[in-house]
């Protein structure tokens, strides 16, 4: 199952999720960033968990080979 989100090619850090969101729903990347880190640092988000399992759901950038 793949959601019809796509990671970003060239707003990316480790994957593109956080850059493939912000653009799909025309967010501020270091907005978007800067509220994921944040989320993440509470002990109720499990951030790392929802990185993961986004990058896996994802569809690949265009691009990528």
């Amino acid at each position: 199952m793949h959601i019809p989100v796509k990671r970003s090619q060239y707003d990316r850090i480790l994957s593109g999720v956080i850059g493939g969101l912000c653009n799909h729903f025309d967010w501020n990347l270091t907005l978007g960033r800067i509220i994921y880190v944040l989320l993440t640092l509470t002990p109720v988000f499990p951030g790392i968990l929802v990185y993961l399992g986004l990058w896996l759901l994802m569809e690949k950038p265009d691009d990528v080979q």
